[in-house]
């Protein structure tokens, strides 16, 4: 790590910004918490996610990085020239799933940093910039393939959602008519997926099979979001201006004010409690009573 991000992040702990909070479920959320800078000095922050540890991992896209914060630990840079990845999510084996917008694909990076090929084309036709993943109980992966910029280059008719089955040997397409979808997050059981369509300011759920198709689409809320995340009580947090917290009912239950807008969040720490959210140039964090995804 270079000695200015070490200094920043010494000077970040020392900003917390106090937790705003609306809402009819104030029990999700530590009485007397905050929003608190854990680190800052990033291009432009996405994708956190963490493992069964706690220990988080995040994106910088501009400057194609791959960081992992540690309990006690602090930030440190795991992967660079990452592609401009965006959405990652971390496997049981400690493999991370990897959104790589600037090379148009999906890959897997393994213990040892070997990089595979998950997705990168369908039809012959490359994929958009893949942005955002969830991966099912099964092991496959879902992922958003939106266009932000300039279209020159795009291959695919439109911005979709893709399905990676678990063998890693098909990949079809599951969700289109859809404006610009971003975040995606499931239900821990798999029966349900949501996306959160950016461009359209609406988020779905849809019915999930066991081969990985989607049906049934509802309007979930009228809300879109560039990242959303799930806990446990099934209560569903998009990104928008600050984060807003809606019940399985799709009614508003709680917001949560953060000093950068928000682009993305996950659960983690040592016990999983610790709501993690990615905004512009910092990582802060809200202490909960919940755990999530």
């Amino acid at each position: 790590m270079t000695t200015r991000l070490l200094a920043l992040l010494s000077i970040a702990a020392l900003w917390p910004v106090a937790v705003q909070i609306n809402g009819q479920q104030p029990t999700l959320i530590k009485a007397g918490a905050i929003v608190e800078r854990v680190a800052d000095g990033f291009g432009f922050l996405e994708g956190p996610a963490a493992d069964r540890d706690g220990n988080l991992y995040f994106t910088d896209i501009p400057n194609e990085r791959i960081h992992r914060w540690t309990p006690g630990g602090g930030v440190q840079t795991l992967v660079e020239a990452s592609g401009r990845a965006n959405g990652i999510r971390v496997a049981t084996d400690g493999s991370l799933m990897v959104c790589e917008m600037g090379n148009r694909r999906v890959t897997r990076i393994d213990a040892a940093g070997q990089v595979s090929v998950l997705a990168e084309e369908l039809g012959g036709r490359r994929f958009n910039s893949p942005n955002d993943l969830w991966m099912d109980p099964d092991g496959g992966i879902y992922f958003s393939d939106p266009r932000y910029g300039p279209a020159d280059d795009k291959e695919m008719t439109g911005d979709h959602v893709y399905y990676i089955t678990p063998d890693r040997a098909s990949v079809i397409r599951v969700a289109d008519g859809l404006v610009r979808p971003n975040g995606l997050v499931g239900t821990p059981d798999g029966r349900q997926l949501y996306i959160a369509d950016h461009g359209a300011g609406r988020t779905y759920v849809y019915r999930r099979a066991e081969d990985g198709t989607l049906s049934d689409r509802r309007l979930f809320v009228a809300q879109g979001a560039d990242g959303m995340t799930m806990d446990q009580m099934g209560n569903v947090y998009l990104t928008g201006d600050d984060i807003t917290i809606y019940d399985p009912d799709g009614k508003s239950v709680g917001s949560i004010a953060v000093p950068e807008t928000p682009s993305n969040l996950s659960f983690g720490g040592p016990d999983g409690t610790t709501l993690f959210i990615t905004a512009r140039t910092s990582l802060y964090a809200v202490q909960m009573n919940v755990t999530g995804q």
